[in-house]
């Protein structure tokens, strides 16, 4: 079976070595050994480097030792975050997030760290007027600002 890790530390040397502006996202390697490497970049993929990232690996790698089939890739939009660094890419850009309690949340992504990060999103509520204590009877627009940890967030995706 082929060492994850192994090629987690090829895409980094190349990344390294071509001081590309690109950044690892994720490396899968099933057991058929199919292996899967995902990148991003601040502004866009550029296909040539996916298949220079392809090349390097192929060149390091032995295929009489064991046979693989590879694919090098953007990130894409429509994937979920996975690193510290695309949520930096996307903060102020409105966001879909999947709880892990089932609430689906759309709002606008702030500051992320190792723990979790800031979402502001709004929702329409009944609400109740401090002054009188009784509640309205229309619906209003109500602010959450909260900071939503890792482990409570199953996927959090680009809203376009």
């Amino acid at each position: 079976m082929i060492n994850k890790q192994e090629i987690i530390d090829l895409v980094d040397q190349y990344l390294l070595a071509s001081e590309s502006e690109s950044f690892l996202v994720d490396v899968t390697v099933s057991r058929d050994n199919k292996i899967v490497v995902e990148i991003d970049n601040d502004e866009a993929v550029d296909i040539d480097e996916c298949v220079s990232i392809s090349q390097y690996i192929d060149e390091h790698m032995d295929r009489d030792k064991e046979d693989f089939e590879l694919e090098v890739g953007s990130a894409g939009l429509t994937s979920p975050l996975k690193t510290l660094r695309q949520y930096a890419k996307f903060e102020g850009e409105t966001m879909e997030v999947l709880m892990r309690d089932g609430r689906k949340l759309k709002g606008t992504l702030g500051a992320a760290d190792e723990e979790g990060f800031d979402l502001t999103w709004v929702t329409m509520e009944k609400v109740t007027d401090p002054a009188t204590g009784k509640q309205s009877k229309k619906k209003q627009e109500v602010t959450h600002s909260e900071h939503l940890k890792h482990t409570e967030v199953n996927q959090i995706y680009y809203n376009f």
